[in-house]
């Protein structure tokens, strides 16, 4: 007896990079199609740092439920393999009750990971190996050019200050003997359980999108980015949270390394740096279809258009 394949649970995918107008853009599409947000973004998950990981505040949200948003602390570790289980699990969740899963993010690790059914395995979690590299007293800045010297590619996907996705690279590396690409074409050997449409936003002029991105960075700073820095400093002492954007930069300036103006302009250009990564990692996926977000006073416009793109595919 031929038994029939599983259907597959359609999701829309909104990713690009920040300060591209991912989370607007979702929210509208979850209106649209009666969905649900569920996050990919690896700074996010972390409660104390909403400011910091720009997550969206209630209001934003317009009551649209989101997910995978707020629920560790900054003190505990996190992977790309338990992000594919709870977000998975969430997905079921929402699309069992009705509703269409919208998944908003710029880590495009995570996406990857849950979209195309890609999962590192957690096997080797209490590996020698990786108490190893762990108790290393090194930043991910030291243990970047041995990242580089292993898998040169898998380092251009990644911030040298990012200390835990380069450690998990050269794991994964280091114990399989390949590639991070040869790894994930491998771990597709088992198909997705998701049919999804993709839409990438992004500026069309780049300075525009990094105007935005400084504009977004003074924002921050008038919300309390400061103070929200200084009390997750104070109150825990783990590199994990040292990956955020907004926090590393502010250390020095908390410690009185630095001045402010010179913190915010740290933040700034690493922020633009992260987001020209991020259009690397998604440009390489020719089944995005990208909507440019340079003007905003055009807004109804780019929302009409990511709706278009949803109603045409073949997945909703």
């Amino acid at each position: 007896m031929v038994t029939a394949p599983l259907k597959k649970i359609p999701v829309i995918v909104v990713c690009g990079p920040t300060a591209s107008g991912k989370t607007a853009a979702a929210i509208e599409l979850a209106k649209r199609f009666d969905g649900e947000v569920i996050s990919a973004d690896s700074m996010q998950i972390y409660k104390e740092l909403r400011i910091c990981t720009a997550r969206p505040t209630e209001e934003e949200m317009q009551g649209i439920p989101h997910h995978m948003m707020g629920f560790l602390s900054p003190d505990q570790k996190y992977s790309v393999a338990e992000y594919v289980k709870d977000a998975a699990r969430v997905i079921k969740d929402v699309h069992e009750r009705g509703k269409t899963p919208v998944i908003a993010g710029g880590t495009g690790l995570y996406i990857d990971s849950l979209v195309n059914g890609i999962c590192f395995s957690e096997d080797s979690a209490e590996s020698a190996l990786r108490k190893e590299l762990e108790e290393r007293d090194e930043s991910g800045e030291d243990l970047y050019p041995q990242l580089m010297s292993l898998d040169p590619e898998a380092a251009g996907r990644i911030h040298p200050n990012n200390r835990k996705r380069v450690l998990r690279f050269l794991e994964i590396v280091m114990t399989t003997g390949r590639s991070i690409a040869e790894n994930e074409r491998l771990s597709r050997e088992a198909p997705s359980p998701y049919e999804a449409v993709r839409i990438g936003l992004t500026c069309e002029n780049r300075q525009a999108l990094y105007d935005r991105i400084d504009r977004r960075v003074d924002r921050m700073l008038s919300e309390g980015l400061v103070s929200e820095v200084r009390r997750v400093y104070e109150l825990y002492s783990t590199r994990t949270a040292a990956g955020a954007i907004g926090y590393k930069e502010l250390i020095p300036y908390l410690n009185n390394e630095t001045d402010l103006e010179t913190a915010l302009g740290n933040i700034k250009q690493g922020t633009r740096r992260y987001a020209k990564r991020q259009l690397t990692w998604f440009r390489r996926d020719n089944k995005i279809s990208w909507v440019y977000t340079d003007d905003l006073q055009q807004y109804d416009g780019i929302i009409k258009n990511c709706i278009n793109i949803v109603e045409n595919s073949k997945t909703m």
